[in-house]
């Protein structure tokens, strides 16, 4: 394990532990932090030297025809690829969902640029089952489901999921350099349309933990009206393989 990457995601930590001190939504324990700090130093290098640089190909889409049950698009986040979901994927595999995990394209440009490959996954797993599917997003996929919704039919998904999304954008941000991050900072102007034209037609559910070090402070990655939900004490990526949380969204899938 890297002394660098450990040291980098403490001092994450660190910020997130102090910046959420007077956060609505409160702010972890030191001991929360501490156990959320080592889960994330193993689980970021298990993700991003191993799922996303060499399986993210693994678990190919998955679209049978005439399922007869609700299918999925998976969105991953910024400087992430398909290869995040794997878990995920080889469950819906596993249970007869169709589903298409998307690669967000290009790596650090606007937002607004994912709004057309999804749109087409959404049409394709719609196609597929007959069914509007769920979007299940991670950290900055949240946004891209949000920025397609601002002029969609909000009639062609059944429910979006978002886990650690910066919905209201995060102080992390403000070190961001690429045209997606700095639309992902606090009071940035795309930010703020956003949640000018944020509505209730499609059902949120929001996963949030008073211990994410990237999505920060906590009350961040929650929506108003939305069914938010805390995965207490874990980190941004440790988050979307906690098995709890997976089974309680795959459970949306037949509401």
């Amino acid at each position: 394990m890297s002394l660098a990457h450990t040291a980098f995601l403490a001092l994450e930590f660190i910020a997130s532990y102090h910046v959420s001190r007077r956060d609505p939504s409160g702010r972890a324990t030191p001991m929360q932090c501490a156990r959320a700090w080592a889960a994330e130093s193993r689980m970021a290098l298990w993700v991003f030297c191993w799922q996303q640089p060499f399986r993210s190909q693994a678990v190919p889409d998955h679209l049978p025809v005439s399922s007869g049950r609700r299918g999925v698009v998976l969105l991953h986040g910024f400087l992430c690829n398909r290869g995040f979901w794997n878990p995920w994927l080889q469950e819906l595999r596993a249970t007869g969902h169709a589903f298409i995990a998307l690669d967000l394209e290009p790596v650090f440009g606007s937002i607004d640029h994912y709004v057309t490959v999804l749109d087409q996954a959404i049409s394709r797993v719609t196609a597929a089952t007959g069914h509007s599917p769920v979007l299940i997003c991670h950290s900055m996929g949240g946004l891209a489901a949000r920025a397609w919704l601002r002029s969609a039919d909000a009639a062609r998904v059944h429910r979006i999921v978002t886990i650690g999304t910066p919905h209201r954008g995060t102080w992390l941000a403000r070190f961001g350099r690429t045209a997606n991050g700095r639309q992902m900072r606090i009071d940035d102007e795309w930010i703020r349309q956003m949640d000018s034209a944020f509505g209730s037609e499609v059902p949120f559910t929001c996963w949030y933990s008073n211990c994410d070090n990237i999505v920060f402070p906590t009350s961040s990655a929650t929506l108003p009206g939305a069914d938010n939900r805390l995965a207490a004490g874990r980190g941004h990526v440790e988050m979307a393989f906690v098995a709890s949380l997976r089974q309680q969204t795959f459970a949306l899938l037949d509401e």
